[in-house]
């Protein structure tokens, strides 16, 4: 069975993430999700927040699973036992950005495997970042959510006074 690892902040998840995970799951037969926890990175949602709407965007496909993480991507490679590491790319500033990451994850994990995956055209543009700069200037953001959690995002938007 091959599995692989998509890790991200995923603050929020966006229909760019959700597009990875599918196909993701075109290619290998487990897909673990990793929202990962950086204690210096302000975010919008809390690492269990961002954790529950992937758990809902995936409830009904028991080939993935939601963790949280925090630590470095070798780590947590070696934690899931898979040397595949997938990356979303939408650009080729994305790809040098990625490419670094992954020569100086190569240092602590030698067997790994960087499965690049390049955005469609509908999500080019998509990133949590426009999400969150939409909803900073009381703009529509719903195109870039995914329906299945759209509301579920909204609520949580409420609860927080955003």
């Amino acid at each position: 069975m091959k599995k692989c690892v998509f890790a991200g902040s995923f603050d929020p998840p966006t229909t760019g993430h959700k597009k990875i995970i599918d196909d993701c799951l075109k290619i290998f037969d487990k897909v673990t999700v990793a929202v990962m926890v950086n204690p210096k990175k302000v975010c919008l949602l809390e690492s269990e927040e961002r954790a529950a709407l992937l758990k809902k965007l995936y409830e009904n496909d028991g080939r993935v699973k939601v963790i949280t993480y925090q630590g470095a991507a070798a780590d947590l490679l070696n934690s899931e036992n898979t040397p595949f590491y997938v990356r979303g790319i939408r650009d080729g500033i994305d790809l040098d950005y990625e490419n670094r990451d992954r020569l100086a994850t190569q240092k602590f994990k030698s067997d790994l495997v960087t499965v690049y995956l390049p955005a469609d055209r509908e999500n080019l543009e998509v990133s949590s970042s426009l999400v969150k700069n939409c909803i900073k200037f009381k703009k529509d953001f719903s195109d870039y959510i995914p329906k299945e959690i759209l509301e579920d995002f909204k609520t949580l938007l409420e609860r927080k006074n955003v």
